[in-house]
């Protein structure tokens, strides 16, 4: 049983994955304490709530990052078949500046190439 001043991810992970069955936060009470060692004590696994919470945090599903607005104008221009100059030209802006974005949609969709963002935009999956 791990009893703790410590709540940061990391550190739970690492205690239960040293064979800790339990992990809790000191500021909870005595009865919980008490509680907890019962439950273990069982065969069973006690976590703070708290410390659940952030267990469950870590594994829920992560919200997508969708592209900005800038960058779904700079994905239509590359579907279109215009080159890096002709999107900056018509959006006013550098040709390092649409490559910067490029590089940031990349990131964003997890994509390696411009094949697969034409794919993606093909396929209406932006």
């Amino acid at each position: 049983m791990m009893l703790t001043t410590f709540d940061k991810t990391d550190k739970i992970f690492e205690a239960l994955s040293c064979g800790a069955c339990s992990y809790m936060s000191k500021r909870i009470s005595l009865q919980k304490i008490l509680e907890a060692v019962l439950i273990v004590s069982e065969g069973s696994s006690y976590m703070s709530p708290a410390i659940a919470r952030k267990i469950a945090n870590f594994y829920a599903p992560k919200k997508k990052q969708l592209p900005t607005q800038r960058q779904l104008e700079i994905v239509k221009g590359i579907f279109a078949g215009k080159s890096y100059k002709m999107i900056a030209t018509d959006l006013f802006v550098s040709i390092d500046t649409v490559r910067s974005h490029i590089k940031n949609i990349y990131k964003t969709l997890e994509i390696n190439c411009k094949a697969e963002l034409i794919r993606k935009s093909f396929n209406k999956e932006i």
